[in-house]
């Protein structure tokens, strides 16, 4: 199967959160939801390929000293940048494979000269892979699961990594993807933990204590802001709440967020958490924790008995995962933000060296607030054919549904998606969720997750976006 890049095309949707969302270094208020759209001929048939992406303050950089505009500004540059290289590598017919190579290698160059970080380089990469993979699927009407075993985009995973030499993706992924995924719910740095901490009614839940209630969870991920003082009194309360509201048990995870620039200072923070009684139903349920080291730091020492430390900021170009592996570390996060090849390449590796991971390998399942219909469509269509039982989702939380959407798009997605999207009974499109888990079986039967039709000319151009000063909006 070969196919050449006629076009490409960007719209923005503007989209603001219900609350502020705190991670890290930022709080999330608002972000653009980017669009790309990519016309393809696939063997001589014209299909037009769909991928999206909200552009997040701070998360591919962590720069303090930068404002938002800039920093976008940037993202913008990487994504159109991406295209220019992804276009001229398929200017003649051209298989997934080659092309793929042509585009990580070309902009890694790219990313180097300007002194871009390989994690933001990478962002330009995913968003047209996946743009161009949904096109190919569509092309051959199949969903990626299928694609990817049936080995027509002939994906060398050796090429990607000499490790791999032998592995083929039909022995990387599930022989049927999942069905059925765990939500893992975000407590973010700022959320509202009971009614004491307030009210918002907009229709959707609120504090923790509503979201268990409303969606039967038992997954969660708590942001931690690497201060005693301050985690302490709030990580009590947050394991009170989980005891007291999950009776049947729960599971967590802790996520750093960089808020660490040694080794010995987390392991003496996390030593403090661990000694405190209360917290001891915490720390019995905890999965991993999940990036506690600066990215500046966190490959330059090994880790030793990790404590079930994965890297996520850290696993922005391919050298990263191996290194981190042998420097102690149990795995990485899976976020289709990474890319699709390279999360296969991962999850390659996790298993050739699953014997010789202390406690065996971990691929996550993060988020970045991904709201549908394709984001986070797409992103749970790689996670069900990777097997991750267990994903953070957080778009749901932090954005009200698809009521950015218009009523066509968001009546469309309830009737694709049924299991996984309801109307709410103030009429918008929401995420549904029920006894803790969302169910995949219309995303994995779609061409790449969405399996609806988008018209994004309802959105504006990019480039008008830009000039009317949409970025200073924000």
């Amino acid at each position: 199967m070969t196919f050449t890049i006629e076009s490409f095309q960007f719209h923005v949707l503007p989209m603001h959160t219900r609350f502020p969302f705190k991670y890290g270094i930022a709080s999330m208020s608002a972000l653009p939801h980017l669009f790309v759209t990519v016309n393809l001929v696939v063997d001589g048939k014209a299909v037009a390929g769909l991928a999206s992406e909200g552009l997040p303050p701070k998360w591919f950089t962590k720069d303090p000293d930068t404002l938002f505009e800039v920093d976008l500004a940037e993202m913008i540059a990487v994504i159109q940048n991406a295209s220019r290289i992804a276009r001229l590598a398929a200017e003649k017919p051209t298989e997934f494979f080659a092309w793929w190579q042509n585009l990580y290698a070309e902009q890694t160059n790219w990313a180097q000269v300007k002194a871009v970080p390989p994690l933001l380089a990478n962002l330009g990469v995913s968003l047209i892979e996946r743009a161009v993979l949904d096109g190919l699927c569509k092309a051959l009407g199949q969903p990626l699961h299928a694609v990817l075993r049936s080995d027509v985009l002939d994906i060398d995973l050796g090429a990607v990594r000499e490790e791999l030499r032998g592995m083929r993706v039909s022995d990387v992924i599930a022989p049927q993807p999942l069905t059925r995924v765990f939500a893992r719910h975000t407590v973010g740095l700022g959320d509202p933990l009971t009614a004491a901490d307030g009210a918002l009614n907009d229709g959707l839940p609120y504090t923790l204590e509503e979201n268990i209630r409303a969606y039967g969870l038992r997954y969660f991920k708590i942001k931690v802001c690497g201060k005693p003082e301050t985690d302490l009194p709030r990580l009590r309360e947050i394991t009170r709440i989980l005891t007291t509201h999950c009776p049947d048990g729960f599971h967590a995870t802790l996520d750093g967020n960089e808020q660490f620039y040694d080794l010995a200072s987390f392991r003496d923070f996390y030593a403090t958490l661990s000694a405190d009684a209360a917290l001891a139903p915490l720390f019995r349920s905890l999965l991993l924790i999940e990036q506690p080291l600066h990215r500046s730091k966190a490959l330059n020492e090994a880790v030793g008995d990790s404590l079930g430390m994965i890297i996520d900021e850290s696993d922005g170009s391919l050298a990263d995962l191996p290194l981190a592996l042998d420097l102690g570390y149990r795995g990485t996060s899976h976020k289709n933000c990474k890319g699709i090849v390279k999360g296969l390449a991962n999850a390659a590796l996790l298993k050739k060296r699953a014997a010789s991971i202390p406690g065996g390998p971990i691929l996550s399942g993060e988020d970045l607030a991904n709201a549908g219909p394709v984001a986070l469509l797409q992103d749970l269509a790689v996670m069900a054919l990777l097997g991750v039982t267990h994903v953070e989702r957080n778009g749901h939380h932090y954005f009200r549904g698809l009521s950015m959407h218009s009523s066509a798009t968001q009546d469309a997605m309830i009737d694709k998606h049924a299991g996984l999207y309801q109307r709410h009974v103030e009429g918008f499109a929401t995420l549904r969720i029920e006894k803790g888990t969302l169910d995949l079986h219309s995303v994995n039967a779609a061409p790449f997750g969405c399996g609806i039709t988008l018209d994004v000319t309802q959105f504006e151009p990019l480039n008008d976006w830009i000039k009317r000063g949409g970025m200073g909006e924000l």
